[in-house]
């Protein structure tokens, strides 16, 4: 897949059907979504938190669940999921209905900037250097419109979409799906966490979406003889933000080496089928999707 955006100038010489341009890319993000059960954003307010490894884990368990899953890398200067999901880049192939989206080992079809790009190289759009700071956004939402178009994503009963930090992402995303069934927020149990996440938390509901659950990552570590849960972080964030957003809690992620070590060499899958509580808990926050948490 290789994108071709139009540099400042080149858009200033067609300006009248540039708004005819995007009305045709958001149709066409409808139409490619209409095999589509349910398009589900995972967000946060900071980075840091782990929402990566909570979307790369979610759209794993569900799809050991029998579901039919679709992962959108929504983070285009940082994209982590196919490492997390052990998907090699150069994968991306072209196919009748669009491009083929590579699938992890669980089945999970993913599309990444990372099958885009050259492995350790940074993401540069053309643009004029003294305009950049400007039209690069455009330049971000194209993209993002065309993950959603032009990717045979098939018949899928969930689009899980990793968003990056911030808010500015989630409102071109609700603008090209206006049916977003929801949510689910990231946090980790700090004050810091917590507020950047409640601001997050604050444009969604502004905007009338669903917040289908909070997840608290990093929420202690466990004490390998006893078992008991010590913190890593002062706060409750997760707990707080449940309470003040009225959204459930779907689970509280502790610190586990085991599962640090399978997503930097790709084994999720291998990680979520063992019987550690950690395990579980993931497995539980996805059977919460499964049943519309959140959903009114």
């Amino acid at each position: 897949m290789s994108p071709e955006f139009r540099t400042y100038h080149e858009v200033d010489e067609v300006r009248s059907d540039l708004p005819d341009q995007i009305a045709a890319g958001d149709e066409r993000v409808s139409v490619r979504l209409a095999s589509v059960a349910r398009v589900i954003a995972v967000m946060s307010g900071k980075g840091g938190v782990g929402k990566s490894l909570l979307s790369a884990l979610l759209a794993t368990a569900l799809a050991r669940r029998g579901d039919r899953v679709g992962l959108v890398d929504a983070d285009l200067n940082g994209p982590s999921l196919p490492r997390l999901l052990g998907v090699a880049p150069g994968l991306l192939a072209e196919s009748r209905d669009g491009f083929a989206p590579p699938s992890s080992r669980a089945g999970v079809r993913l599309m990444s900037m990372a099958f885009l790009v050259e492995p350790d190289r940074a993401l540069t759009w053309r643009e004029p250097a003294d305009a950049g700071f400007v039209w690069r956004g455009a330049q971000e939402r194209g993209a993002l419109r065309e993950f959603l178009s032009d990717v045979a994503w098939g018949e899928l009963d969930v689009l899980l979409v990793d968003l990056p930090p911030g808010t500015q992402r989630l409102a071109e995303l609700h603008a090209l799906v206006p049916g977003l069934a929801g949510i689910v927020a990231v946090t980790i149990p700090s004050a810091a966490s917590r507020d950047a996440v409640a601001r997050s938390l604050d444009l969604v509901r502004r905007r009338g979406l669903p917040i289908m659950g909070i997840v608290e990552n990093l929420a202690g570590v466990r004490c390998g003889a006893c078992g008991a849960l010590a913190p890593l972080h002062a706060g409750d964030a997760g707990s707080e933000l449940a309470g003040r957003f009225r959204a459930p809690l779907l689970g509280r992620l502790p610190f586990n080496a085991a599962l640090g070590a399978a997503a930097d060499e790709g084994r999720l899958e291998a990680w979520l089928s063992g019987r550690e509580s950690a395990a579980e808990g993931v497995r539980k926050m996805a059977d919460a999707l499964r049943a519309g948490a959140g959903t009114p």
